[in-house]
């Protein structure tokens, strides 16, 4: 068979279902590829991860297409519904399979999840849905990792999976740099957690406060954090602040002022960007640029300093 495969959201980051695909079909011995417009497929697999990204918009010169991925499930102006029917899991067999990371020319990191679900269930987060309310392991190491000086870890909660002391030592022992794309969960951390989180190799870590009223549960566990030998320095610990979603400009400030005062860099997430009111983009623009940020450090400062900005593009005409 002759397999073609489209990665709509472009190769700024790999997928890693069409990389499963393609190791799956080139194990039964079938010609996998990137689509071509101009030829003729058995198959063609189409997939997306994330919701904004336009649809292809050309015709497939296919006998079958086949859709799938996160980006087709999520739906609402802004992103707040999931539907689990438009986002069919990969059988087992091409799940646990080895990725062909050649598919995207990767040679020096590998890319999976240890863990799936999560016990949060967030309302602006679709993973409780997608993989249930419980963290739970899915795979050793092994299972996409041969070797690679980098892993990425894509999993949403592995503090909370009980068996993270097991899997926690797999990365240990691979010695390779640990990066957990997603963010790790503050309220789950522990001393004995962070002890294992100080024998990783960590260029840089992610924690997130999404909800203000979390502050009792988050704000004595990162200062924990920042009290440890695991604690990097304040531009590579960063906590996402999710704004524009049942919170105040008032408390967004508290959470990144306090973020800095803790040595944390805050990184503002906007939720329904499309929605959000000037002043949130402003906030989101100060605090995220670390050029900005270190020389303003108050927000109610950063106005000033853009009218000054405009003036002096003025006298220049």
């Amino acid at each position: 068979m002759k397999i073609g495969l489209i990665d709509v959201d472009g190769h700024n980051f790999p997928n890693l279902a069409l990389m499963k695909l393609s190791a799956w079909h080139k194990r039964q011995g079938d010609d996998v590829g990137w689509y071509d417009p101009f030829s003729r497929y058995d198959l063609v697999y189409q997939s997306k991860v994330f919701a904004n990204t336009p649809d292809y918009q050309f015709i497939i010169n296919a006998d079958k297409v086949v859709k799938g991925g996160t980006g087709y499930a999520i739906h609402g102006a802004g992103g707040e519904h999931y539907c689990k029917a438009d986002d069919p899991a990969l059988p087992d067999e091409v799940e646990h399979i080895y990725p062909d990371y050649g598919l995207y020319g990767i040679t020096d990191k590998a890319i999976g999840f240890l863990t799936r679900g999560c016990p949060r269930g967030c309302l602006f987060c679709i993973v409780a849905g997608k993989e249930g309310k419980r963290s739970r392991k899915v795979a050793d190491l092994s299972e996409f990792w041969s070797g690679q000086k980098n892993i990425v870890l894509c999993d949403p909660n592995i503090l909370a999976c009980p068996d993270w002391r097991d899997l926690f030592q797999q990365l240990a022992d691979s010695r390779a740099t640990i990066d957990f794309n997603q963010g790790l969960d503050a309220r789950m951390l522990t001393e004995e957690k962070i002890a294992a989180i100080e024998r990783l190799k960590i260029k840089e870590i992610h924690f997130a406060w999404d909800r203000y009223e979390d502050k009792a549960a988050v704000l004595p566990k990162l200062k924990m954090f920042a009290k440890s030998g695991a604690m990097p320095n304040s531009h590579n610990a960063i906590v996402y602040v999710l704004v524009n979603h049942g919170t105040t400009i008032e408390q967004d400030l508290e959470r990144i002022y306090t973020l800095r005062d803790l040595g944390y860099w805050a990184y503002v997430m906007v939720y329904d960007k499309p929605h959000a009111s000037r002043t949130i983009h402003d906030m989101e623009r100060w605090c995220n640029n670390r050029f900005i940020f270190p020389k303003c450090p108050r927000f109610e400062d950063y106005g000033k300093v853009e009218e000054v900005k405009d003036e002096r593009q003025l006298t220049l005409f």
